[in-house]
């Protein structure tokens, strides 16, 4: 207990900038019609610019507080979005644009879960049902859980696509290792996972 103290208590938390909303993309049905899985990826490193602009397109705030890029059933907004790195673990708060540091250290394996290739994007995003925002987790909620996460990860399959990163949508990962990590409880479910970087 005393050391996750220390650890919290040096825990760094990143204030993103604004997401760039004049940055060059194609358009969405341009998207549509490229969008495809990228498995390899070169090493270049994300600048903050483009974590912000990545998460936000993931499931930011759009018009409001009250609402996000990604649409959730009744506006729930149950779908917690975790941003692995080389250096530490962040939990992406929207209506702040911020990350919140969760975790330390290199815990891209978890998402890589065998899959090398996995572990060379120099990002990861890994989405997170939480049935107590949602309010309940009974089969129909566990359903529409999926839906709202294949939500999310569709925005950043076309917005990757659309400014040149590269990504792949991925329901593989380390379950448990991961709710160990991020200190989940049973109500909180990892259910997808984007791997994002530059093409290589």
């Amino acid at each position: 207990m005393l050391m996750m103290g220390i650890l919290m208590a040096n825990a760094q938390d990143i204030k993103l900038p604004a997401p760039d909303m004049t940055q060059k993309s194609m358009s969405v049905v341009d998207a549509l019609a490229t969008r495809h899985s990228v498995r390899e990826y070169s090493n270049q490193e994300l600048t903050n610019q483009e974590i912000s602009n990545l998460c936000w397109a993931a499931c930011g705030v759009s018009r409001d507080d009250a609402h996000r890029t990604a649409p959730t059933a009744m506006n729930r907004k149950e779908i917690r979005l975790y941003v692995f790195t080389s250096a530490n673990v962040y939990e992406y708060i929207a209506t702040e644009n911020l990350l919140k540091q969760v975790a330390t250290g290199d815990q891209r394996k978890l998402i890589a879960a065998g899959q090398a290739f996995a572990q060379t994007a120099p990002v990861s995003l890994l989405m997170v049902i939480d049935f107590d925002l949602f309010g309940g987790n009974n089969e129909r909620s566990v359903m529409m859980g999926c839906v709202d996460a294949g939500n999310v990860s569709e925005n950043i399959n076309l917005y990757c696509q659309a400014v040149g990163m590269a990504t792949v949508p991925r329901a593989t990962h380390d379950t448990n290792g991961l709710k160990q990590l991020l200190n989940l409880s049973d109500n909180q479910m990892p259910i997808m996972n984007n791997p994002v970087g530059f093409p290589k």
